[in-house]
C-alpha cells in the first residue's frame, strides 16, 4: 500500500476562495460559449454560437460527454489523492455554465459547485476512510501503474508513426534510462528522463521527415523546370484561393472572436496558473499522484509533455468553433507548479494566455506546414490514452485485491466487464475507478451483513 499520499482534501481560506472564484469564472465563460474544458464539447458550440441549436440541447451534449469523467475519474482521483483535478472542477462548470439561462446565474452556479468541492468533499473523504473497507486508500494502488506505464507513451507513438524498429530502439533506451535513474537518483521520479528523451526523439523523427519531404519537393520542382517566377505565381494563386476558402474564413472569424475577449482570457489564465501554483491541483492522472507526493518538478515535466499531444487538438477545435480551452494549451499547469509565489503565477498565467490567444491563427498555419509533427501529436495523444487506460485498469484491480482479494477482483472486474458489454455507458478511462468505488460500497454492505471480513493490513 502506498502510504505517502496525504489524501485529506483540506484547504486554507485562500485556496478555498481561489477554487470558488475560478469555478464561477469558468462557468460564466462557458455560458458565453467562449471556452469549455471538454474537447469533445467544443465542436458543438459552433452551432450554439450561430443560434442553430438550443441551450438545453447543448447542455445535454456537454453532460453526456462529461458525466463519466466527473463521477468515474475526477471524484475518485481527488478523494484518493487529496489533490483536485480538471475533471472535477472544470467539466461540471462546463455543464452548469451552458445550462444557466441568465448571465448572472452562471457564475453563481459555478461558485456553488466550487463550494461543494472545497467544503463537501473533505467530509466525504474523512467518513470514507473510517469505513471497514477503505476503498479510497485502496485507490492509491493506482499510483505506480499510472506513473510507470505512462512513461511508455512516446514509445507507442514512435512505433505507430515510424515503425517497429525505431519503436523498439526507443523502448530499450527508455528502459535503460529508467534503470539508470532509479540507481543514480533514487529521489527523482524514475520515468522523468526516459519520457524527456522519448518525446524529443519523436519530435526529432517528425521534424526530420518534414524537412526531408520539403527538400525533395524543392528538388523535384527544380528538376521540372519551375523557376522562381512560377513558384511566386503559384504562391499568389494559393493566396487568392485561401482568401476565398470558407474554412480559412471561419478560422479567422473564430480567432478574431477570441481576441475580442482577451482581457477575460487573461484573468482566466492567471486564475488557472494560480491554482496550479498552490499545489492543491494536478492537471492529469499521473500529475495528481506526483503533486500529492510533493514532486512538483516531475509533475511539471509530465504535464509539459502532455502539451505536445493536445495542442493541435485544442488549436483546431478552437479555430473551428470559436471557443477556446478553459486551460488553454495547458501550459499554465507546469508553469504554475514551478513558480515561487502566487502573485507571479497570476501575472505569468495571464501573459501565457494572452500570447496563446493572440497567436492562434499563426499557430494554425504553422501546424499546417509540419504535417508529420501534427501527426505525431495525434499519436502522442493516443499513446497517452492507451497507457493510462491500461494503468488505470491494472491499478483498479490492484485496489480491488487490496480491498477484498478475490471477491474484490470479482466485483470490480465484473463491473468493468459489464460496462464493456453494455456498450460503455461509463467511458472506459473512468469505468475502472468507478467500479472500485462501487465495489467498495458493496464490500462494506457485505461486511455489515456479516458476509465479508475485511483484509487486515
Amino acid at each position: 500500500m502506498n502510504t505517502y499520499l496525504a489524501a485529506s482534501l483540506s484547504f486554507s481560506l485562500p485556496q478555498e476562495l481561489v477554487v470558488i472564484a475560478l469555478c464561477a469564472l469558468t462557468a460564466y465563460i462557458s455560458h458565453e460559449a467562449l471556452a469549455v474544458f471538454n474537447d469533445g464539447t467544443r465542436p458543438f458550440l459552433l452551432d450554439f454560437i450561430r443560434g442553430e441549436t438550443t441551450r438545453s440541447a447543448t447542455t445535454a451534449v456537454s453532460f453526456g460527454l462529461s458525466a463519466g469523467f466527473i463521477f468515474g475519474l475526477g471524484a475518485p482521483m481527488a478523494l484518493s489523492t487529496g489533490v483536485l483535478n480538471p475533471w472535477l472542477l472544470f467539466l461540471p462548470t462546463d455543464v452548469l455554465g451552458i445550462l444557466a439561462m441568465r448571465k448572472w446565474l452562471a457564475p453563481l452556479l459555478g461558485a456553488a459547485w466550487g463550494a461543494v468541492v472545497v467544503f463537501g468533499l473533505g467530509g466525504v473523504n474523512s467518513q470514507a476512510h473510517k469505513l471497514p473497507v477503505d476503498f479510497l486508500t485502496a485507490l492509491q494502488e493506482m499510483s505506480n501503474p499510472i506513473l510507470f506505464l505512462f512513461t511508455l507513451f512516446p514509445v507507442l507513438a514512435i512505433t505507430r508513426q515510424f515503425g517497429r524498429l525505431r519503436g523498439a530502439i526507443v523502448g530499450v533506451v527508455e528502459l535503460a534510462l529508467v534503470v539508470m535513474t532509479m540507481k543514480l537518483w533514487p529521489d527523482v521520479f524514475a520515468g522523468s528522463l526516459a519520457m524527456a528523451v522519448g518525446v524529443l526523439m519523436l519530435l526529432g523523427f517528425a521534424a526530420a521527415r518534414d524537412i526531408g519531404q520539403r527538400r525533395a519537393e524543392r528538388a523535384a520542382a527544380k528538376a521540372a523546370g519551375t523557376g522562381t517566377g512560377g513558384a511566386d505565381t503559384k504562391a499568389a494563386g494559393g493566396a487568392d484561393e485561401g482568401a476565398d476558402d470558407p474554412l480559412e474564413s471561419l478560422f479567422s472569424a473564430s480567432a478574431a472572436r477570441l481576441r475580442r475577449h482577451l482581457p477575460l482570457f487573461m484573468v482566466l489564465g492567471g486564475g488557472v496558473c494560480l491554482l496550479a501554483q498552490m499545489h492543491v491541483f494536478g492537471g492529469g492522472e499521473a500529475t495528481s499522484f506526483l503533486i500529492a507526493k510533493g514532486q512538483y518538478a516531475e509533475a511539471a515535466q509530465i504535464d509539459f509533455y502532455r502539451v505536445f499531444g493536445f495542442v493541435p487538438l485544442i488549436l483546431t477545435t478552437s479555430l473551428a468553433s470559436g471557443a477556446y480551452g478553459i486551460a488553454g494549451f495547458t501550459l499554465v499547469y507546469p508553469i504554475g507548479y514551478l513558480l515561487p509565489n502566487p502573485y507571479l503565477a497570476v501575472l505569468v498565467g495571464a501573459l501565457v494566455f494572452a500570447v496563446e490567444v493572440l497567436l492562434l491563427s499563426r499557430l494554425g498555419k504553422l501546424l499546417g506546414s509540419f504535417p508529420s509533427v501534427r501527426d505525431s501529436s495525434e499519436h502522442l495523444r493516443n499513446g497517452i490514452t492507451e497507457t493510462l487506460g491500461l494503468a488505470i485498469l491494472f491499478g483498479s484491480l490492484m485496489a480491488a485485491n487490496t480491498m477484498g482479494a478475490g471477491l474484490g477482483i470479482l466485483i470490480v472486474g465484473g463491473l468493468y466487464l459489464l460496462n464493456e458489454a453494455m456498450g460503455r455507458p461509463v467511458v472506459r478511462m473512468a469505468a475502472a475507478p468507478a467500479a472500485v468505488v462501487v465495489g467498495g460500497v458493496v464490500l462494506n454492505l457485505l461486511y455489515w451483513a456479516h458476509l465479508f471480513t475485511p483484509i487486515k493490513g
